[in-house]
């Protein structure tokens, strides 16, 4: 019996799979550097080829049919495992880890981290970017990302939780000298807060104090984009900001930060560690990954807060 396979043309079947994943004509061409026109005729010549439609046509994208539905599980699942093939064959012993993440994970966690990760791993070198845009993963655009979510569900992509992502309210010393370690959550309204004023109201809900206007009980003097610009402000100027008690955990040792109160806002987020499923027995990203799970396990700051806000990260690997 002849192979059926024989008489179809990859190029055909790429095709197919881009506008079957993306549902759009359009969209493909994009992604694979054709013009529309060439999308719809290799199209069109598969469809002739098996005598039969693949998608219905509709005035902004396009449809699978039965027929076609059956074979983009197919093709979208052997172009993803012939990416990955070869995304694995490619990687060198000098292979090159690219990572995404918040400004404010890689300046006050990661970064100072890494320098272990490379003598550990001195045959892999690291490209570390920090972006608040979400980078598409799926296509290449980094090997892994660290990003911060609820759920931690991404299309396509594996994700394993590390530690939550909550923020308190950090002061200064030079405001903490002037506040009653005893006293309630509103003695903060008399300290110069520097963030959203939005964020500080869902702060003071959260530590029992209602019908707050932070910015008329105290002068709001900045907001900024990064948790690391806010705390910097405070570090230099006093008064007080939100910001992770794990990333700021060598400030609060010294004393040059400090917490006076246990109310936290996003304490149902969490950092996750992502990569693209059909990526995840590559080398590189399996050595990253379980050098960062070591890396949160040994972090006392990262053990309180996950201990004081319930459960434990989801840190089982596939």
């Amino acid at each position: 019996m002849s192979d059926p396979l024989a008489t179809l043309p990859l190029s055909a079947i790429r095709v197919f799979e881009a506008a079957a994943r993306l549902k759009s004509f359009t969209r493909a061409a994009q992604e694979l550097g054709m013009t529309q026109a060439a999308v719809s005729w290799q199209v069109k010549a598969l469809e002739r080829r098996l005598d039969q439609p693949l998608f219905r046509r509709l005035p902004r994208e396009v449809a699978l049919t039965p027929a076609g539905e059956r074979l983009a599980r197919a093709a979208v699942e052997a172009m993803s495992a012939l990416r990955s093939a070869l995304a694995d064959i490619s990687e060198s012993g000098e292979g090159v880890l690219a990572i995404t993440t918040l400004q404010t994970f890689a300046a006050q966690w990661l970064a100072g981290r890494l320098g272990a990760f490379q003598l550990a791993h001195p045959q892999i070198a690291v490209r570390l970017t920090s972006e608040a845009r979400m980078v598409d993963l799926t296509r290449g655009d980094a090997d892994v990302g660290i990003r911060v979510s609820r759920h931690g569900v991404w299309p396509g992509l594996e994700a394993i939780c590390l530690f939550p992502a909550a923020q308190t309210a950090l002061v200064s010393a030079q405001a903490m000298a002037g506040l009653d370690p005893a006293g309630p959550p509103s003695a903060l309204l008399s300290v110069a807060m520097i963030g959203a004023e939005d964020e500080w109201g869902e702060w003071f809900a959260a530590a029992g104090v209602t019908g707050v206007a932070p910015a008329t009980s105290a002068a709001l003097r900045l907001v900024a984009d990064t948790q690391t610009l806010e705390m910097a402000a405070v570090l230099t100027a006093g008064g007080a900001a939100l910001g992770s008690p794990v990333m700021f955990a060598g400030d609060i040792a010294t004393g040059r930060l400090a917490q006076p109160f246990d109310a936290y806002i996003d304490a149902d987020k969490h950092y996750w560690l992502i990569y693209p499923q059909e990526r995840r027995r590559s080398h590189k990203i399996t050595a990253f990954r379980d050098w960062l799970l070591e890396q949160v396990a040994a972090d006392p700051a990262a053990r309180r807060l996950t201990q004081r806000l319930g459960g434990e990260p989801n840190t089982n690997v596939p």
